[in-house]
């Protein structure tokens, strides 16, 4: 007999599917979209939809192992879970008699399952008083600034997109990194609406749009001030929702006079027209709806960019329409009960917090020193910024280093103990989108491979290894799972675990026609959309948005930009999802090897010819790369796709060898794309 197991995509991506998992003795033979869930439709994307040469991959990990070789070299000799388990309480033990906050875990979203993802293993370090991890590397610019301007990552329902007349695709890839969202505005198309893509890079969905607007990277604050100077020159602001439900707009209102259209064009690199156009158009067509990404805030002033970018909507009332407003994330919509999940009452002390993003720096620099380090979820030697520095760090043989992975990536080359983890297809979770509003369960579809086990439950085993006998050490996952949806927030009602299981996913207790903010009712603490943030203020920061320039450009540091004249980005492979399912075959052939789409005019200059292998460097670092000659590119400007193992790159370095671990105005996140490098023929 055929079984059909309910499952949800657990990966860093918006789109959250529901899949649909066919088994049969055991075995999975099939993994589809569940046609009935709205965002999923039916089809998954390219990588997910080849989950099962993920899964039953003969590159899997299926057995403990620890190290045999050096530091670095990938050798290792497999070992019993007890032998692993005892081994890690041991060193945890010893270290933690010293000072706990030596140990440092580092985990991100390899996972975005609740259980998998941060449950158990809280609870562990909380327990054990290790440091505390900021986990910056992707969004908390973004979600910072949404927080400090409209309240939470609350936004427009992509199921409303189709019902939008203009749609403002910014700094995004719908097709590579959003591609359930397509449908609706492929629909929104179809009955007269306009699409108009705003980056530095003409992508593939950006090639579908009807317009481009090309900026400088990190200038789309300026931008924002530039549309918003327009708006209010012409009187097409909607005055009685600035009333109503804004606070700080005259204030606003100076910093927006600054930016006028032609000051604007010479910051972005774009024509005065483009600025007015776009600003007559988009305070004019109802409704308004703004796609924005998480790639414009990777630059010093990221947060800035996003938080002003936010403020748009409440300038022109589009949050008024259904299928109005912006859409960063729907995660703040998700108020699940962490603090049962997590247990922060566990924390021991008072222990410092490690921002992820600094992980070279932590390895190398901090006091205490870092003894032991357990990565999870994440492959930090291939996507952490720095990377010179980090594998420095990976390198020292006085550094305890356990890594749980599917795979043997370039991080668990570093590794003292590797461990076998489980894919979705092994284990139960819980997991909150934050591309829609439809809450997903997991249920495991097959037995774990070889000796595989789920994250939460390996810190179930060393929790009882180091004696620490606390009642919530040994809830099981489906506990932890009733945990989380255990709240009286009102759009949590009635969903329960026995629901979920049937149904295998269920929407939020809202209107399916969703405007969030249509009346106001924002959750920030005025109540009102907050051009002006006195929680800004109060913690030393500029309580109006601003523009803050790239760190690294001509504009605010021409001695480097003369050194290294190209602004390097390295937004996501379409085959790729950060460093997942980088290392299969068939992912492998899409993707062919690592390009640099450079400007023809920046490559005539330095020599080189399309197809050349060239060196890419600055002061941290280098590596190597095929140059691709493109237009997709304008001259300064040049793209390498990511984020390819290092062990799969030419000379066995990516494109993190120059990226730096400066952090953003808000959020304290990555600034990946805040990179100045030259470029060279080999």
């Amino acid at each position: 007999m055929t079984q059909i197991i309910h499952a949800a995509c657990p990966h860093d991506c918006p789109d959250t599917c529901a899949m649909l998992i066919e088994v049969e003795d055991g075995r999975a033979t099939k993994v589809s979209g569940d046609p009935n869930h709205p965002p999923t439709r039916g089809f998954l994307c390219t990588k997910v939809n080849r989950y099962l040469e993920r899964t039953y991959s003969p590159d899997r990990l299926l057995y403990p192992m620890k190290r045999v070789g050096k530091k670095g070299e990938g050798k290792f000799t497999r070992i019993s879970w007890d032998e692993a388990l005892q081994t890690i309480a041991e060193r945890f033990t010893e270290i933690a008699s010293d000072n706990p906050q030596s140990i440092l875990p580092y985990s991100y979203a390899g996972t975005m399952g609740i259980v998998n993802g941060a449950s158990m293993d809280r609870r562990f370090f909380h327990r054990l008083g290790a440091s505390l991890l900021a986990r910056t590397i992707c969004s908390s610019a973004g979600g910072d600034a949404m927080r400090h301007t409209v309240g939470a990552t609350i936004g427009t329902d992509s199921q409303n997109f189709h019902r939008a007349k203009l749609i403002v695709l910014w700094g995004t890839n719908t097709l590579t990194s959003n591609i359930h969202l397509w449908p609706e505005i492929k629909e929104a198309i179809d009955h007269g609406a306009k699409v108009i893509g705003i980056d530095p890079y003409r992508n593939e969905t950006l090639d579908r749009v009807h317009q481009l607007i090309q900026l400088r990277p990190g200038t789309d604050a300026a931008f924002a001030f530039g549309v918003m100077n327009v708006i209010l020159s012409a009187g097409l602001e909607d005055q009685d929702y600035l009333e109503k439900y804004t606070l700080g707009f005259n204030q606003l209102r100076n910093r927006i006079a600054e930016f006028s259209p032609s000051r604007v064009a010479e910051i972005c690199g774009i024509t005065e027209n483009e600025i007015v156009d776009f600003a007559r158009e988009y305070a004019t067509t109802k409704p308004a709806a703004i796609r924005v990404n998480y790639g414009l805030q990777r630059h010093a002033g990221g947060g800035n960019a996003v938080r002003a970018i936010a403020c748009l909507p409440a300038l022109i009332g589009s949050w008024r329409d259904v299928g109005g407003g912006v859409l960063l994330s729907t995660s703040g919509m998700f108020n699940l009960n962490l603090a049962a999940v997590e247990r922060p009452d566990l924390i021991r002390g008072t222990p410092r917090t490690i921002n992820m993003s600094c992980l070279g720096d932590a390895l190398t620099q901090a006091v205490p020193p870092v003894r032991a380090i357990y990565v999870y979820n994440t492959n930090p030697a291939a996507v952490a910024p720095d990377q010179s520095k980090v594998i420095e760090g990976f390198l020292r043989e006085d550094l305890f280093t356990v890594v749980h992975e599917h795979f043997q990536t370039d991080t668990a080359d570093y590794a003292d103990i590797l461990l076998p983890a489980t894919t979705q297809l092994e284990h139960r979770d819980l997991v909150k989108p934050y591309g829609h509003y439809y809450l997903m369960y997991n249920e495991p579809a097959i037995a774990p491979i070889g000796e595989a086990k789920p994250n939460w439950q390996v810190f179930q085993l060393l929790a009882e290894r180091m004696g620490f006998d606390d009642e919530c050490f040994k809830d099981t996952d489906e506990d932890i799972i009733r945990q989380a949806i255990s709240t009286d927030y009102a759009p949590l009602a009635g969903i329960t675990l026995e629901r979920l299981k049937e149904e295998g996913w269920v929407r939020l207790n809202i209107a399916e026609e969703f405007a969030p903010f249509a009346e106001g009712g924002f959750t920030t603490p005025s109540g009102k959309c907050e051009f002006y943030s006195e929680a800004l203020a109060n913690l030393g920061q500029d309580p109006l948005p601003q523009y803050v320039a790239p760190r690294e450009s001509k504009e605010s540091a021409p001695e480097l930009a003369a050194r290294f004249p190209i602004q390097l980005l390295s937004p996501p492979a379409r085959s790729f999802l950060n460093s997942s399912f980088a290392n299969l075959p068939s992912f492998l052939k899409d993707e062919k090897k690592p390009f640099l789409d450079i400007n023809e005019a920046d490559a005539k200059v330095r020599g080189i010819e399309d197809g050349e292998l060239v060196r890419v460097f600055n002061d941290r670092g280098e590596f190597q790369i095929t140059a691709r000659l493109s237009d997709r590119v304008k001259s300064g400007v040049a793209v390498a796709l990511s984020i390819w193992w290092n062990k799969l790159s030419p000379g066995r370095r990516n494109v993190n060898q120059t990226s730096s671990q400066a952090l953003t105005d808000i959020g304290a996140g990555a600034t990946f794309y805040d990179n100045l490098v030259q470029i060279e023929k080999l």
